[in-house]
Formats: structure tokens, C-alpha cells, sequence
């Protein structure tokens, strides 16, 4: 039994289409790789992956309501309040009992793609999970931060050893650094990265390091709060990045001007942090020494979702059962070309190769 990897889909920045990557790639990798099983966890209040997953449009918002009204709900909040309120020496509740075969309630998605559901109780809940983090430890022993922290870890763990099979994890998160994106990030060994073609993406990318890594020299004041600090000293990994999709790319864009408005938006940014953190990002065979090798190393070209993949997350169905012709989305009629789709699930296809 082994996990294959596990991936929070993360950048500290609104609009980059974060829950739409998180849904093609957790169906497309489970339809490429069947012998295999995907676990998507959805720590973003919003719940939108969960809801494209379970039916999209209005059947996936009720899919996601009635696992949310359950008497201990079937969703993140449910599992993080039955570990909290056990406290640190209690034993871990049974994950299976949370997670959701997400073919019983949407017969498109393969049967090998599994979801713990997220929840719009976790935005009321976060004081909650932040006291808990900052409880005084009552012996020498315990790290109350610490422990809170890998709760979703010890669940992935919990997962993996209850299963034969091998697991892809893939964390859908909210771009606020909040407590639950901190779990998130406690969580998950690798980042994907989505940006878009614009210079707030670029001021993204140095914030995210700040968050990550901490900020040199640290704030005098309030440096030694910080999740970089806290994690720097508790022994904590932080995720490194992995892959830089470029997202918000127009469709009528080839990969060769998807890859200069990457540049454009952040390419210098993110190799500039490459070359002076190379821990900060995973590992390849050949060190990156020019934007260019950079880009061709850790960058995927992924063609705009307003069309295509919008109506496939709308819908709830893989790109690869999207038809063809018109769709009613939000009560307007949208037109799909055949053409459009196949190149969407190519795109998908090149980002899905390089979660190895």
C-alpha cells in the first residue's frame, strides 16, 4: 500500500481557478488511471469542487447541503469537530465514515474518486480550530499546534493504511491564509500552483513565499506567530511547488503565447525564488538555470476554463463526456465546440502527467 502523492492546489489569490483545476484533474486522473484511487479533501469554505464533483449546478449544492445537515455531518467540519473534541490522546474516528463515493451521487465520475465534502461551517468553525492550535500544552509532550495541524495529514495516513490500493490526494483550497488553509498546507506534500496572465499573480507568488517560509528579517512584532515560524519550529514540512499551471489563458491562445503570458504574469517572480530557494520546489533531474528552462520544467500552458471546462464543472461531467452543441448554464445558452473540448482535455491532460 502507498501514497502516490499528495497535492494542495493553492495560490494566495482569488480568481485563479483553483476549485475548476481540482475537479478535472481528480476526474481525469481517476479516469486515466483506474487502478488507482483519488481522494479529494476540500478545505475551501465555498465548497465548489465538492459541488462540481457531485452533479454540478443546483444537484451538487443540494448533494453537498444534505452531507453538511447530517447529525454529524459527512463533510470536514464533521471529521475536524469529532477530532477536536476528542482531544490529542483520543483515538482517530474511522475516515471511511466521512469520505464519499462520489459515483453513488454522480454516475458520471469514475468509481475510483472519492471526496471528503467541504462544508460552509468551516468559516464559523475557524475560531474554533484556531483556539484549539493555541491551547497550552499541559505536559511536556503535547504540541497542541502541532497536533492540530496534521489532523488532515493523519486522516490521508489513516486512509492509505485502512487501503490496499494506491492513493492520489488532491486539497482544493481557499486563498485567504487562514487556519483551515493552513491545515491544508500541514497537509500535503507537493503544491499546484495556478496563475494567471496579470501582474496580481505576480505579488501573489512573493506573498505565498512569505507565508510558506517566513519573511527575512521577520516582523519584530508579530514574526514569531506566523505558520512559517510555527512550523519552522515544531519541525513541520511545508509543501513545495511542483507545478505552475497558467491559467486564464484565452482559447484562441497556442501553447507558445500561453507560455509569454506566463512570463509576463510571474515566470521572472517564481525563478528568481527558484534560484535562490531551489528547496522551496520539488526536485527534477536538471536544475533550471534560465527562465525559459524553468518555465519548460515547471510550468503547464492550461487553456481557458470560461468555456468548455465551465460547463463541464457546471455540469458535473468529465471533459472527456462533454458534448458537443448547446448547454444551459445559469440559465443561458452556451455553445461547446467538439474542437474546443478535445483541446481542453489535452491541456488537462499534460497537467494530469505531471502528478507522477
Amino acid at each position: 500500500m502507498s501514497l502516490v502523492k499528495s497535492y494542495a492546489v493553492w495560490n494566495n489569490k482569488g480568481g485563479v481557478g483553483k476549485s475548476t483545476i481540482t475537479f478535472h484533474v481528480a476526474s481525469r486522473y481517476a479516469e486515466i488511471n483506474p487502478e488507482k484511487k483519488v481522494l479529494v479533501i476540500d478545505l475551501c469554505p465555498q465548497s465548489n469542487a465538492s459541488m462540481m464533483l457531485l452533479g454540478g449546478g443546483t444537484n451538487g449544492e443540494d448533494a453537498v447541503l444534505g452531507l453538511c445537515t447530517h447529525a454529524t455531518p459527512k463533510t470536514v467540519v464533521g471529521y475536524l469537530s469529532t477530532v477536536i473534541s476528542g482531544g490529542s490522546g483520543a483515538a482517530l474516528p474511522n475516515p471511511f465514515d466521512y469520505l464519499v463515493d462520489v459515483n453513488s451521487h454522480n454516475p458520471n465520475m469514475p468509481e475510483n474518486l472519492f471526496l471528503l465534502c467541504g462544508d460552509g461551517n468551516l468559516e464559523p468553525m475557524s475560531p474554533a480550530i484556531t483556539q484549539a492550535a493555541g491551547a497550552p500544552a499541559l505536559t511536556p509532550t503535547m504540541r497542541p499546534w502541532l497536533w492540530v495541524h496534521q489532523i488532515f495529514r493523519r486522516f490521508i495516513e489513516s486512509v492509505v493504511a485502512q487501503d490496499g490500493s494506491e492513493w492520489l490526494v488532491l486539497i482544493d483550497t481557499n486563498p485567504s491564509f487562514a487556519i483551515y488553509t493552513e491545515l491544508a498546507m500541514s497537509a500535503a506534500d507537493r503544491l499546484v500552483t495556478p496563475v494567471n496572465a496579470d501582474d496580481s499573480s505576480r505579488v501573489a507568488a512573493n506573498a505565498m513565499f512569505i507565508l510558506l517560509h517566513g519573511q527575512v528579517p521577520p516582523h519584530p512584532i508579530y514574526g514569531s506567530w506566523t505558520f512559517a515560524a510555527q512550523a519552522h519550529n515544531h519541525g513541520l514540512s511545508v509543501p513545495k511547488i511542483h507545478v505552475i499551471v497558467g491559467n486564464r489563458l484565452t482559447q484562441n491562445m497556442g501553447p507558445a503565447t500561453a507560455f509569454e503570458a506566463l512570463s509576463d504574469a510571474s515566470a521572472a517572480t517564481l525563478f528568481n525564488a527558484y534560484r535562490a530557494h531551489p528547496t522551496y520546489f520539488t526536485g527534477r533531474a536538471a536544475a533550471a538555470q534560465t527562465v525559459d528552462e524553468f518555465k519548460r520544467t515547471y510550468s503547464v500552458p492550461l487553456r481557458d476554463f470560461n468555456t468548455a471546462g465551465i460547463v463541464a464543472a457546471h455540469k458535473g461531467v468529465p471533459l472527456s463526456r462533454l458534448e458537443g452543441g448547446h448547454h444551459q448554464v445559469h440559465g443561458s445558452r452556451v455553445q461547446i465546440n467538439n474542437v474546443r473540448v478535445d483541446e481542453c482535455l489535452v491541456a488537462v491532460d499534460a497537467l494530469v502527467a505531471t502528478l507522477t
